[in-house]
């Protein structure tokens, strides 16, 4: 698998029963106002930090705002040697109304 568009319900049977590591592309100020619970912030300057401590046989949950900038972002990771990614569709807007954020 490269990359794959993920439900917000079945995101959330992935987190709960797969922990995957869950990535935030959205601005800096949107993931401190409030970002799904365990994500890492990822930008430029983090992504290599990312890469290389993350196992490439995890699952990663990819999201941004409303879920279009994020299959971009999961190209990329899928294209890094991530085996398993998944872009959130409708993104944090439509997982706020039913998943649990933390800020």
């Amino acid at each position: 698998m490269s990359w794959a568009r993920i439900a917000p319900a079945a995101a959330q049977v992935l987190v709960a029963e797969r922990s995957p590591a869950i990535v935030d592309v959205r601005d800096p100020a949107s993931f401190a106002a409030g970002h799904l619970p365990g994500a890492v912030f990822l930008d430029n300057q983090s992504v290599s930090d990312f890469i290389e401590a993350t196992a490439k046989e995890r699952p990663v949950l990819v999201y941004c705002y409303h879920g279009n900038s994020s299959q971009s972002a999961a190209a990329w990771l899928a294209s890094q040697g991530f085996t398993e990614v998944y872009s959130l569709d409708g993104g944090f807007e439509i997982w706020k109304l039913n998943g649990p954020v933390e800020s």
